[in-house]
């Protein structure tokens, strides 16, 4: 049975019926020996930059001599994507052999992040590692991951994101994520608004956390965009440094990135030299296949669709593109097409594949626009798109770039 296979079975265990819960979870942790004792962990929430914050930290630390672990989701591919420790991933056996040990001890029925959460403790705690980035699956306060007692927490970014579970104002979201506070835990925390900031220094406050909020400019700003390198720019006092991860709202994850890592006494350094050597497929990723262009993003919210847009325009490559995109019908793909629409003359929509993607029925009001195209088969829609244009940008749901890269990278 591949990893694959193990991975479709428990990712049946959704909805009702399916979770734990934190304190039945903590008690399976315990019949495994507390796995997630054995290491020190980054905690991570956020709605937008967990992905690429997590995977910085991460590899920073593997940068600076550390055994380092990451968790993170959703994969793009492959479900061992999710746990990797000093940049590879599990293998497909290690796996299979993680998620069996914690179902040989499961007496409440979990649920598939609960599970994937404590083969990732297992794991890092089997192959020694120093240190551990933890990416909450959903919020913060309720997710399976909060079960730890990290040396620093971290708030990416509080916006409206999974409203019919975390709720429907940015002081109920931003109450969620403030839940990974922690008694005398540091808390970092990006640029939120004045709403979120009430609410987190609030519950830093409550826990006796010391709180940062860290904006562009501390210490990094933007500096321009290499496209040749696929590197962004950014510049501390005089000195202009290469960020290969692309997009203006790297500088604030960046800086970020650059406190924490501070705090925790890693060296300049190894900090800067995880700056220019990270990898972060399907954010920004440019993939060449013979004299077109494509262009990987996944940006699953309004948030980030806006945060893509306001790049896109800045880049080369946005003179004449084509868009290929398709959305969860649980987001809201409706304030993403209308943000994406204005930038593109050629237009597909397509389906993730996923039995969550928004179809032609969820997305009819769009479909009677000039310059826009469904085609819900995922191969076709990038060929079309190929013939449209030299240039192809995708984005949306995950499910659908990492789809779009299997097909890409063949």
């Amino acid at each position: 049975m591949t990893s694959n296979d193990i991975f479709s079975q428990i990712s049946a265990r959704q909805g009702p019926g399916f979770g734990a819960g934190l304190c039945a979870f903590s008690q399976l942790l315990a019949r495994l020996n507390n796995p997630q004792n054995s290491f020190q962990i980054i905690h991570v929430a956020g709605t937008n930059g967990k992905g690429s914050v997590c995977t910085l930290l991460a590899h920073a630390l593997t940068c600076a001599g550390n055994r380092t672990g990451l968790f993170v989701s959703p994969h793009l591919v492959s479900p061992t994507e999710r746990i990797t420790v000093n940049g590879n991933e599990i293998s497909p056996n290690d796996f299979a052999l993680c998620v069996r040990r914690v179902l040989a001890v499961e007496q409440e029925p979990l649920n598939f992040f609960e599970i994937l959460t404590a083969a990732a403790f297992i794991y890092f705690a089997e192959t020694k590692c120093k240190y551990a980035v933890l990416e909450t699956g959903l919020g913060g306060r309720k997710d399976p991951t909060n079960v730890c007692l990290p040396r620093a927490s971290v708030i990416t970014s509080v916006g409206l994101d999974h409203i019919q579970i975390l709720g429907d104002s940015v002081e109920k979201i931003a109450a969620e994520k403030a839940g990974i506070c922690k008694p005398g835990v540091p808390l970092f925390c990006g640029p939120v608004s004045p709403q979120a900031r009430e609410i987190i220094k609030q519950a830093a406050a409550a826990q006796k956390s010391p709180v940062y909020f860290v904006r562009e400019g501390e210490p990094f700003s933007p500096a321009g965009v290499d496209v040749s390198c696929g590197n962004f720019l950014i510049k501390k006092e005089k000195n202009v440094y290469p960020l290969h991860l692309m997009g203006q709202f790297q500088t604030v994850n960046a800086c970020l990135v650059w406190q924490v890592l501070r705090f925790l006494q890693v060296s300049e350094d190894a900090i800067l030299t995880a700056f220019v050597t990270v990898q972060l497929p399907g954010r920004f990723e440019v993939i060449k296949k013979g004299e077109k262009t494509f262009i990987l993003d996944g940006a699953h919210n309004p948030q980030a669709v806006a945060a893509l847009v306001n790049f896109w325009q800045q880049t080369p490559y946005a003179k004449n593109a084509a868009l290929v995109c398709g959305f969860m019908k649980d987001k809201d793909y409706q304030k993403m097409l209308e943000l994406l629409v204005p930038h593109f003359q050629q237009i597909i929509v397509t389906q993730p594949p996923s039995a969550r993607a928004a179809g032609r029925a969820e997305l009819s009001r769009f479909l009677t626009r000039t310059g826009i195209t469904f085609e819900p088969d995922l191969q076709a829609a990038l060929c079309l798109a190929g013939e449209l244009s030299h240039t192809v940008l995708c984005t949306g749901s995950f499910y659908l770039v990492g789809a779009a890269r299997q097909q890409l990278l063949r």
